[in-house]
């Protein structure tokens, strides 16, 4: 539910005939980002006022949005909302994509930026990026819906649905054999964690060459090596032979089967499994970005690796297709899928994970959701089915999850969901002189290196290959930055020298101590 300073009504697109409203709007992004595309539904009806009062609450919601990105870490009593154009330039990610879903419904969807650094391209709601790893819930629902049809049950040996290729068999198959289930839920004990597909100068592999590390593949033979069942093993691997799996049952191309039965049903009338991406469809799909903000050489990685990271999308497609197994979920009528599916999909199996998402749990409400990182593309899932909420941030950087939890934040603060929200610390007044017993080299017990120093009577830290960042005190001894959301803890002996550090780095907990 929305926070009571912020509870709105909201607008039903069901009930009222949905207009598409354009326009461009000028941002200043460090000169690589010069417009960002705006695209806003706004509901009619035919009590105009109403539909102009509802949608300026909207836009309103959308303005705070865009004008409170979040840190990991804020402090009390400051100002810490953040511009997201600022946090693009900042994070160096030309373009964004966000639908934020509110009331079972796309409450707005909006682009951002510029599909290529240096041009004049605009992100808009109909951009196609790589939906990279989100592939692999939207591949679950094909499975699923493959189960509805009967021609596979969850818990059959894959190898007796198979005809193109079979899972080879050894020591750990003899104990128990990769399910269907197990494919879907990352447990079938199947190697290859990803992929980093082929740049457009490289040759591209048959599914089979991949499913056998042989070349021109680029990644490992995806073979059992822990028995099937026994543990969570993140696993693109898995979910290649899920794609040859998929296209033995239903005899058709990959892009086809999921075109046949999830995309076109759903209403993804955008996306596609397609790779490469058709010549045809280019023209509005963006370019991958590196860290430092230049485009990945070749522009876009092709990923053979359908099922498991080749869906191009947009953020409202994704939108479209989280809407669709929640309500399927809540036990509407006519949905693609069975509500006992959607069970079966989201129950964690091993650790955290069902069959294709990610479960999140909290005191508000349960989640279900997926994050993708493809060569320079980023993004992120989050769907709360009970409050009927949720958000879809698509990014064309490899910087651009830190980007998308920002957005994540700055959402939940709007909407008032629990997750995703930042630290609060409290700024102590400590005398800039006593960072001077504080500057040194350290050497931490994971290998890496940090260095802190003083300028202008700020405490610095280098941390490995990371940024120069600003330490904050939160005490004598403790400090926290708030760019890599890190705690810093000093500590003396009894002759009152500091020769010894502690880090906590986004849940990392590493010692060190002072070589120099």
């Amino acid at each position: 539910m929305a926070s009571s300073h912020h509870k709105q009504d909201t607008l039903h697109w069901q009930s009222r005939r949905p207009q598409l409203i354009c326009q461009s709007v000028r941002l200043r992004v460090r000169g690589w980002t010069r417009w960002c595309a705006l695209v806003v539904f706004l509901g009619v009806g035919s009590a105009c006022g109403d539909v102009h009062s509802r949608g300026a609450e909207v836009a309103a919601r959308i303005s705070r949005v865009e004008n409170g990105l979040l840190r990991a870490i804020v402090i009390q009593g400051r100002p810490n909302g953040l511009a997201l154009e600022d946090r693009m330039s900042f994070h160096k990610v030309p373009g964004v994509s966000i639908a934020v879903i509110n009331e079972s419904r796309v409450e707005w969807a909006k682009g951002y930026g510029i599909l290529q650094a240096g041009s004049d391209r605009l992100v808009n709601t109909e951009t196609l990026f790589q939906a990279a790893s989100i592939s692999k819930p939207v591949t679950a629902l094909a499975a699923l819906r493959t189960v509805d049809m009967g021609l596979i049950a969850l818990d059959d040996a894959v190898n007796n649905k198979l005809r193109s290729w079979l899972v080879p068999d050894n020591e750990f198959t003899a104990r128990s054999k990769v399910t269907l289930r197990g494919l879907l839920s990352h447990s079938a004990g199947l190697t290859v964690h990803g992929f980093r597909g082929y740049a457009p100068d490289e040759p591209v592999p048959s599914l089979l060459q991949i499913l056998d590390g042989t070349g021109p593949a680029n990644s490992a033979p995806i073979r059992v090596d822990i028995i099937p069942g026994t543990a969570f093993r993140y696993s693109g691997g898995g979910y290649t032979v899920l794609q040859q799996l998929l296209i033995d049952l239903h005899g058709k191309p990959f892009p086809e089967v999921m075109r046949e039965i999830v995309l076109d049903p759903v209403g993804m009338v955008h996306s596609t499994y397609e790779q490469p991406l058709p010549e045809a469809r280019v023209s509005n799909a963006a370019v991958g970005h590196r860290r430092d903000g230049e485009p990945v050489p070749g522009l876009r990685h092709t990923y053979p690796e359908m099922a498991a990271a080749g869906l191009w999308a947009t953020a409202s497609d994704l939108a479209t297709f989280a809407l669709e197994i929640a309500r399927a979920w809540s036990g509407e009528e006519g949905r693609t899928i069975s509500r006992e599916m959607t069970e079966e999909m989201f129950t964690p199996l091993l650790e955290d994970y069902g069959l294709g998402v990610f479960i999140g749990r909290n005191e508000t409400a349960w989640n279900f959701n997926h994050g993708g990182l493809n060569e320079g593309f980023e993004c992120e899932l989050l769907v709360y089915p009970e409050l009927g909420m949720g958000a879809v941030i698509m990014t064309n950087g490899d910087q651009g999850r830190r980007l998308a939890v920002e957005i994540l934040r700055a959402i939940s603060a709007e909407y008032g969901w629990t997750n995703y929200l930042p630290r609060v610390k409290v700024l102590d007044a400590v005398p800039a002189e006593t960072y001077d017993r504080y500057v040194g080299r350290y050497m931490l017990d994971v290998g890496a290196e940090v260095t802190i120093s003083k300028e202008d009577e700020r405490l610095l830290m280098t941390l490995d290959e990371l940024p120069v960042s600003e330490l904050l005190p939160e005490s004598e001894t403790a400090f926290f930055c708030l760019e890599l959301n890190t705690d810093i803890r000093f500590i003396g002996d009894s002759t009152g020298a500091y020769d010894e550090i502690a880090i906590v780095y986004r849940g990392q907990h590493m010692n060190g101590a002072r070589v120099e």
